[in-house]
């Protein structure tokens, strides 16, 4: 079946939009023109492709469709460059990553891909569930930590992103004065990304050998979660390449040193558009080798 690609791109800039006006003045064109691709589109497939809403989303047929557009925009885009088309545009790829990872070294692969016309919608989610993403169809490629290629894709092993279990010396003045202890860390407030998030209590069970729930607070930002540290608000697993400095310093130290945590990490990439990824890919797995450890 073909697609005029006038009608995927308008149902691409909708759902990245999240509105028909936006999505016509992304494309330059009037809002009745967005209306009438769409309509069109939906009667070529016989089906309802987007929910109207604030924002306007994808119904699973728009969703599958969209991947679709996606993938021959990527096609397109490489083979434009391969054969030095002038006029090249610059193409969408979905991809989850975790934010730890987008906050200490995946940026640079980001830049890269960027000067290589590449627009970037990412989905943030725990290292432990990324793939999942990938699963469902829904991004092109994920950093994660599962060591198991996903079905269709391509697995690189990229390095180990360690973490360190810190706090403030306020902190630690006033809940573990007498040490670090399984009892301690019961009582004493911990933070937590989301309810994804394992660390803090894998680190406890790797540690003490106990399993336990301690009371939390809950940051949804790496960033915040230094910050946080610094502030004395509780302790956490934070990157080694965020608190190296604050360490060094003083700043912050940890809760017992000699038991850092190391999370393998792993580019999945998408076999339908790998050829059309391998420069990104090539730049990830540089930006990895650069910043995590081997």
């Amino acid at each position: 079946m073909h697609f005029d690609p006038s009608h995927l791109a308008a149902l691409a800039a909708i759902l990245r939009s999240g509105s028909l006006d936006r999505a016509s003045r992304h494309l330059n064109v009037t809002p009745s023109a967005i209306s009438q691709r769409l309509k069109a589109l939906e009667d070529r497939v016989g089906a309802v492709l987007v929910v109207r809403g604030q924002p306007a989303t994808a119904t699973e047929a728009g969703e599958r469709l969209l991947r679709h557009a996606e993938e021959v925009a990527l096609l397109e885009d490489a083979l434009a460059r391969d054969l030095q088309l002038a006029g090249v545009g610059q193409a969408s790829l979905r991809l989850a990553v975790n934010a730890d990872s987008l906050a200490t070294w995946f940026i640079p692969a980001m830049a890269q891909g960027a000067r290589d016309g590449l627009l970037f919608d990412l989905k943030i989610d725990d290292q432990d569930h990324s793939a999942d993403w990938l699963r469902r169809g829904e991004v092109r490629a994920a950093v994660s930590s599962d060591a198991n290629p996903v079905q269709g894709c391509d697995c690189f092993f990229l390095g180990s992103l360690t973490y360190v279990a810190t706090a403030s010396p306020d902190f630690m003045r006033r809940w573990f004065a007498e040490g670090v202890t399984a009892d301690g860390l019961g009582v004493a407030p911990a933070m937590t990304y989301n309810a994804k998030d394992r660390l803090q209590t894998r680190w406890i069970e790797t540690t003490f050998g106990v399993a336990l729930s301690p009371p939390t607070h809950w940051f949804a930002s790496t960033n915040a979660f230094v910050e946080a540290a610094l502030a004395g608000l509780g302790w956490g697993m934070n990157p080694d390449l965020l608190v190296r400095e604050h360490l060094a310093a003083g700043r912050l130290v940890e809760l017992r040193p000699g038991t850092r945590l190391s999370v393998p990490l792993y580019w999945h990439v998408s076999r339908s558009t790998a050829s059309s990824l391998a420069a990104l890919t090539r730049a990830v797995r540089q930006a990895a080798s650069d910043r995590l450890a081997g």
